[in-house]
C-alpha cells in the first residue's frame, strides 16, 4: 500500500492518458503500440497530483478483448507504456462487453471499488477523470467527484452532469487541486 493512500485520482486511459483515435466522432483505443500517443500535458500535471498526495490509477474499459478485435497482450503493451512513463501506481482493466454483466465495466463502479478495497482509498476523497458519460457515471456511482473532458464526441451523455466540465487534462488538475485548497484537503 502506498504511505497514506487515503486520496486517488481515477484517470480513465483512452481519451485522458492517451490519446483516442476518432472514427466518425467516437473514440476508440490505439490498435498498436504503434498508435499509442500519450497526451502531451500527461505527465507534468499527473506529477503535480502525485506531488499534492493523490494515488494515481488509470481505469479502462477494453471490451474489444472479449470481442476479438483486440489482443490482450497489445492492451497489457500499452498499459506497460503508460505506468513507465506516467507516475501512475495501476491501470485497472476490464476485459469484458456489455452482455458479460460484470460490475467492473465502466459505468458500473467495481474497479473503483476494487482499488479502493485494496489501497485503503477513501472515495469521498477522490475524483475520476474521464472523457465518456461510462466514466462519469462510475465515478458517481462509487461516490468520487467527477471531471468530464469534453471532447464533443457523438454519443450520448451522463444522466447526471460531472462536477466540472472541461476542455483538457491541465484544467482538470487545475480544478482538482483548487477544489482541494477551497475544501481544506487532508
Amino acid at each position: 500500500m502506498t504511505q497514506n493512500a487515503h486520496r486517488a485520482v481515477f484517470c480513465d486511459r483512452d481519451g485522458v492518458l492517451n490519446r483516442a483515435i476518432m472514427k466518425a466522432g467516437k473514440p476508440y483505443p490505439p490498435t498498436s503500440l504503434a498508435e499509442l500517443q500519450i497526451m502531451p500535458d500527461a505527465l507534468p500535471t499527473l506529477t503535480i497530483l502525485k506531488n499534492a498526495g493523490f494515488l494515481l490509477l488509470g481505469v479502462t474499459n477494453q471490451p474489444d478483448v472479449a470481442r476479438g478485435t483486440q489482443s490482450r497482450q497489445v492492451v497489457e503493451a500499452i498499459n506497460s507504456t503508460l505506468l513507465r512513463t506516467l507516475p501512475l501506481s495501476e491501470i485497472l482493466v476490464c476485459y469484458h462487453d456489455d452482455g458479460d454483466g460484470c460490475v467492473c465495466r465502466k459505468p458500473q463502479p467495481g474497479l473503483l471499488l476494487q482499488a479502493a478495497a485494496h489501497y485503503g482509498i477513501r472515495l469521498s476523497d477522490s475524483f475520476l477523470i474521464g472523457d465518456r458519460w461510462r466514466d462519469v457515471e462510475a465515478g458517481q456511482r462509487a461516490g468520487c467527484k467527477t471531471v468530464l473532458l469534453d471532447y464533443g464526441y457523438s454519443e450520448r451523455k451522463s444522466e447526471q452532469p460531472a462536477d466540472c466540465i472541461v476542455a483538457s487534462l491541465a484544467d482538470a488538475v487545475t480544478w482538482i487541486m483548487q477544489s482541494m485548497r477551497k475544501g481544506g484537503g487532508e
